[in-house]
């Protein structure tokens, strides 16, 4: 009997669960992003934002068209994220998913690198475990 194609066989429960949690992981991550994109394009000089970003209205100010900059990026990877969750093609899906994953991993390694250690955990982090996921899946 000749062996079943990968892209052909019947997924097991246990493979379509792999699945289900690196994909909403990746919605996670997805999700984060647009909150940054929010947080840094439309709340960087409100209360919430000063919050966030332990900014002072001053400082608010001056680098308001900076951080709407850098939120505009958050949404790009917002995009790619959720770009591999709706494609309808699981290998492309998987090599989209797992390009913007990376990114993700290298901004927040980046930023951790040379603003603030806590974006290794909040940005960086969520990524690496979405990645393993998708791997594992």
């Amino acid at each position: 009997m000749p062996a079943v194609l990968s892209s052909t066989r019947k997924l097991t429960l246990g493979e379509l669960n792999l699945i289900l949690i690196a994909n909403v992981l990746v919605a996670l991550v997805a999700t984060l992003h647009v909150f940054f994109l929010i947080l840094e394009m439309f709340l960087w000089d409100k209360p919430q934002g000063l919050k966030v970003f332990r900014n002072t209205p001053e400082k608010a100010e001056i680098t308001k068209v900076l951080a709407a900059n850098q939120g505009l990026y958050n949404g790009f990877l917002a995009a790619g994220l959720i770009w591999g969750l709706v494609h309808g093609n699981s290998a492309f899906a998987f090599q989209i998913k797992a390009f913007f994953l990376l990114c993700v991993i290298v901004a927040g390694a980046y930023g951790a690198a040379t603003v603030s250690t806590r974006i290794l955990m909040v940005q960086a982090l969520p990524a690496a475990v979405a990645l393993v996921a998708l791997f594992l899946a």
